[in-house]
């Protein structure tokens, strides 16, 4: 199953719990600050890797991390399909 995060970057304030929990260690800590003065987490993954596995949202004390899921019978009918 393949998934894929947005980071709320005005909620999120860089504590990288998110980061520590992701199994494929394609969260990352952004390089630039948001308003509050933090840096936020970005997924890094272009690869594809997110499984949309539900640790970072879950691990997040401030709910910045929303996970999106596609589900496997889209990816059959996308296969179909290519």
């Amino acid at each position: 199953m393949r998934g894929t995060i947005t980071v709320d970057e005005a909620r999120c304030k860089g504590c990288a719990l998110c980061v520590n929990v992701c199994p494929k260690k394609i969260i990352l800590i952004a390089d630039h600050f948001n308003p509050q003065g933090y840096r936020p987490a970005k997924l890094v993954d272009p690869t594809g890797f997110c499984t949309g596995c539900l640790l970072c949202s879950t691990v997040c004390p401030d709910v910045a991390i929303t996970v999106y899921r596609e589900s496997a019978r889209r990816q059959s009918a996308a296969a179909c399909i290519a």
